[in-house]
């Protein structure tokens, strides 16, 4: 495999892991956000990955690269309460909440960041093995 194949694949992962922190801040964002019905409360996104796996041309090595297929929303129900004194409660009363967990979020934001350092730690340590050989030249 080449060095510029495992560029390519830690950073398809770093994009990856930045696209999770992105829409985790979103939610921790929008976590306690009230609307006046079921239909306007915010719902917590998540991303969907993919492996995308490729062949050198010479069909000698295989890699495998992470593809970004789209955002979802949450099917997770939404956090009714009765409030009937907030501007946003509807008839009956009741305001609805996000559906955002933040602790699983905090987690997710978690796992998240390790696996973006543990991404960069491999681009470096690609780049010493590179200038290393390059001092074998000399």
């Amino acid at each position: 495999m080449s060095f510029s194949a495992i560029y390519d694949i830690g950073g398809s992962a770093m994009r990856a892991q930045v696209m999770r922190l992105d829409t985790v801040a979103s939610n921790l964002a929008n976590a306690d956000t009230a609307a006046s019905s079921e239909a306007e409360a915010y719902r917590a996104t998540k991303p969907v990955f993919s492996a995308l796996y490729t062949q050198d041309f010479d069909n000698r090595s295989m890699s495998a690269q992470v593809q970004t297929l789209g955002v979802v929303k949450s099917d997770r129900t939404v956090e009714q309460r009765y409030e009937p004194n907030s501007p946003l409660a509807n008839a009956n009363g009741m305001v609805f909440y996000s559906n955002v967990n933040p602790v699983a979020e905090m987690a997710d934001m978690m796992s998240a960041s390790r696996a973006f350092q543990t991404s960069v730690e491999v681009m470096n340590r690609v780049s010493s093995m590179q200038q290393s050989l390059l001092k074998l030249g000399q």
